[in-house]
C-alpha cells in the first residue's frame, strides 16, 4: 500500500504561484510513475502531468503546458508542482497519483494510489 498527502494548496491571485507538493510512503517510492490530476466542481477528473521514476521524463496536459513543472525528489519520497502564471480556470482540487508502470501515462484509471487532494483557488 502507498500512502500519499498533498499539500501547499490555497488562495492566489491570478499570475500568481503555488507549489504543491505530495509526500508518499509505504513502498518504493522510486520504482513509481507519479502523476498529477485536477477536478473542478461538475467537472470530470483532468490530467495536469506525470513524471517518470527516474526524473528524466515528463508529460504535461494542453491546458498547464509551459506555466506548471512536475518534479520529484526521490530521496525524500516527494514530488512537486510548481505552477506559474495562475488563472481562475486553474482552480481545482488537486490529487497526485501513482502507478508502478514502465512508462508515463495520462490516464487517471491507470494508477493505482491516490491522495485526498489539496484545494487551490485562483481569484481573478
Amino acid at each position: 500500500q502507498v500512502r500519499m498527502v498533498e499539500s501547499g494548496g490555497g488562495l492566489v491571485q491570478a499570475g500568481g504561484s503555488l507549489k504543491l507538493s505530495c509526500a508518499a510512503s509505504g513502498r518504493t517510492f522510486s520504482n513509481y510513475v507519479m502523476g498529477w490530476f485536477r477536478q473542478a466542481p461538475g467537472k470530470e477528473r483532468e490530467f495536469v502531468a506525470a513524471i517518470s521514476q527516474s526524473d528524466t521524463s515528463t508529460i504535461y496536459g494542453d491546458s498547464v503546458g509551459g506555466r506548471f513543472t512536475i518534479s520529484r525528489d526521490n530521496a525524500k519520497n516527494t514530488v512537486y508542482l510548481q505552477m506559474n502564471t495562475l488563472k481562475p480556470e486553474d482552480t481545482a482540487v488537486y490529487y497526485c497519483a501513482g502507478v508502478f508502470s514502465y512508462g508515463l501515462t495520462y490516464r487517471a484509471s491507470e494508477y493505482n494510489y491516490w491522495g485526498q487532494g489539496t484545494q487551490v483557488t485562483v481569484s481573478s
